[in-house]
């Protein structure tokens, strides 16, 4: 029997849908064969993939599957858990409410409590909606920033965070339990109407906004700005609007093409805020009304992404990392000119960010934190000191343009950080100072960070093969010096950090301070290498930027 054969096989043991069906009639031995020689793996990101026909894309059979999975997981912490239940959102993408559906199904079919909001939703409120509701878990139907034919399966814990490697450990067990022909013996509509499946009261939504607002810290500022908003399509357009309004923005200008919720996402290509590309028509939006600020969310609404308008005119983009130092620096120095920071405040990063919001913390008395790459790292800290008190969460931030401000979402939050975004730059704005200006002033404070991200992206089962090596490389035959920089030291996050936890991360400390990462992606088919240097002279800085890719790049191709 041919690969194909084997597939078409497969197929007719379980329910596919129509697109499914009419893709498996098509399809190549070598698209079979990607879709068809491993299964699409869970981990603490949950599941993400292309969408379509086989164990390795994402389809109404692998969801069932490990939503099936997960309820096994619950039902083993008895009814009290069963009956707390799981809050679902869903974004704008291809199949997901669909997903949605077929995951709510499985759940109560399996007696399970079910809480669903009444369309597509940002994925801060759920998480939102897990810690209000007291579910026992959450799930959000969504690949954030990946491209469209793409979608995913994020599961969220008890504390709207999302999971660790403990609990995604045992859902995939419980996932192993199962074949593909797992499927509810009900139709969504008769869960719901037997009770099983909840829509989520419009009062929770109203507190998630009160609660968002409250986290504004100046009110004396130059609310006149002129705003440009891009959803890129996603599910940011009505929260963000709804907050930046509420807090006084009327002068807000909005992509139009971008608006409407849209699986394709034909007006942006690839609508990752991170990628400047996504901000073409924000950015001639920008120029036709002189806006101060362009502001971004990705689909899901986690993520931001800004562009600011320098003295000169010209439009400046930020990196995570600078908006996570402008935020930063904006947050505390005005909560400290208020009297306002907790003595014990903390904040948290990931391991692959950049180093300079250390020094600010530190200018300001306030602890930073390290955590492993991932929200789900970031919050598990802040989750921790909601038992212990010994600290009091107040930001975390990654490079990847995740930020979240205050306790009331454990998670990436675009709404909130929007609004943040444009209150920092109506405050500044009111001093006559620009936020590219600002963050000159905080390399001049703090020191000068350079810094640079390459993804380079394999797909499929070789380019998984090829990441697997390079990092194998990496570890057998160590980098002892690159240009004039000598290796001070590698850190094997495989090995365990203390403290930190482990992870497939490879850190390199230059002597001149300069470090950098190679980290394999856990969402996306792509081996990603950061790099942060450091000089008293912004040119030296950034030629040794040029140097440790040279050099790293040059050691991807031999693996």
């Amino acid at each position: 029997m041919t690969i194909h054969d084997e597939f078409i096989q497969w197929g007719k043991l379980i329910t596919l849908c129509d697109e499914d069906r009419r893709a498996l009639s098509t399809m190549t031995d070598d698209e079979i064969a990607d879709s068809f020689y491993q299964e699409l793996a869970f981990g603490t990101a949950g599941l993400r993939g292309k969408i379509g026909p086989g164990m390795n894309r994402m389809n109404e059979q692998v969801i069932a599957r490990a939503t099936r999975g997960l309820a096994g997981v619950i039902e083993k912490r008895g009814q009290k858990a069963m009956n707390r239940g799981v809050a679902i959102a869903w974004d704008v993408r291809e199949r997901s409410e669909r997903f949605m559906k077929v995951a709510a199904s499985v759940l109560a079919s399996c007696g399970i409590q079910v809480h669903i909001f009444p369309d597509i939703r940002p994925t801060p409120m759920l998480s939102f909606a897990v810690r209000e509701l007291g579910t026992q878990a959450g799930i959000v139907v969504t690949a954030s920033h990946n491209p469209k034919e793409y979608n995913g399966y994020k599961v969220y814990w008890k504390e709207g965070s999302q999971i660790r490697d403990d609990i995604a450990d045992e859902i995939s067990r419980e996932i192993a339990k199962f074949d593909y022909t797992v499927w509810p013996e009900k139709t969504f509509d008769e869960y719901k109407e037997e009770g099983f499946i909840h829509v989520i009261d419009e009062a929770l939504e109203e507190k998630y906004y009160a609660l968002t607002l409250a986290k504004a810290v100046e009110e004396d500022i130059k609310k006149d700005i002129s705003i440009v908003y891009t959803p890129l399509n996603g599910t940011g357009n009505l929260p963000v609007r709804r907050v930046l309004k509420a807090r006084g923005f009327e002068n807000i200008h909005l992509v139009e093409e971008q608006i409407a919720p849209d699986s394709t996402f034909k007006s942006v290509g690839y609508p990752n805020p991170e990628d400047i590309k996504a901000f073409e028509k924000a950015l001639a939006l920008g120029k036709e009304v002189d806006a101060d600020i362009l502001i971004a969310t990705d689909p899901d609404c986690d993520r931001v992404a800004m562009v600011a308008k320098d003295a000169s005119g010209e439009f400046i983009p930020f990196t995570g990392n600078q908006a996570g130092a402008l935020l930063l620096e904006y947050i505390l120095s005005r909560r400290a000119a208020k009297g306002d920071l907790p003595a014990n405040g903390a904040v948290v990063k990931s391991i692959v960010t950049g180093d300079i919001g250390r020094r600010i913390c530190a200018h300001y008395g306030v602890t930073m934190f390290d955590a492993l790459t991932g929200f789900k790292n970031i919050c598990a800290l802040a989750n921790e000191w909601d038992d212990t008190r010994e600290y009091e969460f107040l930001f975390g931030f990654e490079e990847s343009i995740g930020y979240v401000y205050g306790d009331h979402v454990r998670d990436k939050d675009g709404v909130v950080t929007s609004m943040m975004v444009a209150e920092m730059a109506a405050y500044y704005l009111s001093f006559d100072k620009r936020l590219p200006e600002v963050l000159d002033e905080i390399f001049k404070t703090y020191g000068y960070q350079g810094e640079r991200l390459l993804s380079v992206v394999k797909e499929g089962r070789e380019g998984q093969a090829l990441i697997q090596g390079i990092m194998k490389d990496l570890r057998a035959n160590p980098m002892d010096s690159i240009e004039s920089l000598e290796v001070e030291k590698i850190v094997d996050y495989a090995e365990g950090v203390e403290g930190i936890g482990t992870s497939n991360v490879l850190e390199y400390h230059m002597d001149d301070g300069s470090r950098f990462y190679v980290r394999p992606s856990g969402t996306e088919p792509k081996i990603k290498l950061y790099i942060y240097t450091k000089d008293k002279d912004e040119e030296k800085a950034k030629e040794k930027i040029e140097w440790i890719e040279s050099a790293v790049i040059r050691r991807f191709n031999q693996a």
